[in-house]
């Protein structure tokens, strides 16, 4: 299908006709052959007119949280109220095979057969952060689609997958009862970033869960204090991130969980912050195209394709730094512009 036939049934399709568009339109948006890269920029800027209305919901969590089981709590609650779930749910792939399991619908079975509900499982191919390298693209087509929340579930190591933070409207860290002590609260990467905390799983061990949900408060109140400047708890006009308890299995508390997405979302739309906080991300986005770009037109490089196999070798043989091998590397692909800047 052309880009402008891609377009169409995205935005005016219904039912398997606009699933369809948007299943190939992922799909080519996340090819790496350079007609198709051309061709998903087409699409990409057609697109951009309809994109915007959605809210970006991104969940990360430690395996076994139960994101899954909270997202299709989450939408079939959102389906309830009279909206659209989109859910971009990353895999982590091998790093022996290379493969991805893309089990996620699988996980969401109730929510995945609804007409309202759209579920994207996307391999995370090796890409740091926790998302896939194209989500944010894949984000744009559901919005596109009239999709009015767009969840990204993240692999779920939990440390490292900040990426998710930096293109969502709101990050969320699902934690369980008996995770760790105050000081392992603060020791997470991601507490930091997380606009709102969920203790899963409070059904099965209540104290704890309460124990946990006043240890991470507190932890939040001191990151706010030394940390991320804008959960500044001196600020009363922008947001400052809470931690609720649910249990996703029962579909307990996932209505007070969006009535504080709902509060956050009115609060920082009132202050302007969801507005920057987007103008930051699609910068960022920009930045890692090119970093990308750069990264793919090194190794194209005819310099770089003739040294490349025999500075591997030095380096693995230990004739040659690596450091070094990398200078004269990239010598060979920018010459004396390198040169210069250095």
């Amino acid at each position: 299908m052309t880009p402008e036939a891609l377009l169409d049934g995205i935005v005016h399709g219904g039912g398997a006709v606009q699933r369809r568009a948007m299943a190939k339109a992922i799909t080519l948006l996340e090819s790496t052959r350079q007609d198709h890269r051309a061709q998903g920029d087409a699409l990409l800027t057609q697109l951009l007119p309809h994109t915007g209305q959605a809210f970006r919901l991104g969940i990360s969590g430690v395996p076994g949280v139960g994101k899954s089981t909270f997202i299709e709590a989450l939408g079939l609650y959102l389906i309830g109220q009279g909206l659209r779930v989109a859910v971009l749910a990353v895999d982590p792939s091998s790093s022996v095979s290379g493969g991805s399991i893309l089990g996620d619908k699988t996980r969401m079975e109730h929510l995945s057969m609804h007409e309202r509900a759209y579920i994207r499982p996307s391999p995370s191919s090796g890409t740091l952060g926790g998302v896939a390298e194209k989500t944010r693209e894949s984000m744009l087509v559901c919005e596109a689609a009239g999709y009015d929340v767009v969840i990204v579930e993240t692999v779920g190591v939990g440390q490292s997958e900040t990426a998710v933070a930096n293109m969502t409207d709101m990050f969320v860290l699902l934690q369980l009862p008996n995770a760790g002590d105050d000081l392992q609260a603060i020791k997470k990467g991601v507490m930091e970033i997380a606009d709102l905390v969920v203790i899963n799983k409070a059904d099965i061990d209540k104290a704890a869960a309460t124990r946990a949900e006043a240890q991470i408060a507190s932890s939040l109140r001191l990151l706010s204090q030394h940390g991320n400047p804008e959960h500044a708890h001196h600020d009363q006009t922008q947001w400052h991130p809470k931690v609720v308890q649910i249990s996703a299995l029962l579909g307990q508390g996932v209505d007070a969980f969006w009535a504080a997405v709902q509060q956050y979302r009115q609060l920082q739309t009132a202050n302007g912050r969801l507005a920057a906080r987007r103008e930051k991300q699609a910068l960022s986005w920009m930045w890692e195209r090119i970093e990308a770009g750069l990264k793919q037109a090194f190794r194209q490089h005819p310099q770089v394709q003739h040294l490349l196999p025999l500075l591997q070798q030095d380096v693995a043989a230990g004739r040659i730094a690596p450091s070094t091998a990398a200078r004269n590397l990239l010598s060979a692909q920018y010459g004396q512009a390198l040169s210069a800047i250095n």
